[in-house]
């Protein structure tokens, strides 16, 4: 396994009922290195883009309303197979049929207000990171 990075996101659900920091914490358990993180509040432009791939979709406004609604907490996870494993340590997008254990599971209170995001793949990670970070926040890999 190779050392690899991924972006998560504490949404303002997980963030507005004080669990962020348990949040990073289980993951740094579970062998992440926080590589960079802050606490900020989105933009409608911001979320607008970043989610842009959703645009078409029908819930669009919702979660632009949602993730803009307070602060959230980002950050860079590293550790070998990051990508993989934050998936598997979030779990299914409904909380109702996450694992236990998993971060949706312990912290979501629905589909749409599911406590975290995290990147889909490698180059999407790097797309995301790149985002919210600027380069001299993140040392080189």
């Amino acid at each position: 396994m190779a050392l690899e990075r991924t972006f998560c996101i504490v949404k303002p659900d997980a963030v507005e009922a004080n669990k962020a920091g348990h949040i990073l914490a289980h993951l740094e358990a579970k062998g992440f290195t926080l590589v960079a993180f802050k606490k900020t509040t989105l933009s409608r432009a911001t979320a607008e883009g970043f989610y842009a791939v959703h645009k078409e979709r029908p819930f669009f406004g919702e979660l632009v309303e949602f993730m803009t609604r307070g602060p959230v907490v980002i950050a860079v996870l590293e550790k070998d197979n990051a990508v993989a494993d934050y998936r598997a340590a979030m779990g299914a997008t409904n909380p109702a049929n996450a694992e236990e254990g998993t971060l949706r599971k312990l912290y979501a209170k629905s589909i749409g207000e599911n406590a975290v995001h995290g990147s889909d793949s490698l180059d999407n990670a790097r797309i995301e990171i790149a985002w919210f970070f600027a380069g001299s926040e993140v040392t080189a890999l």
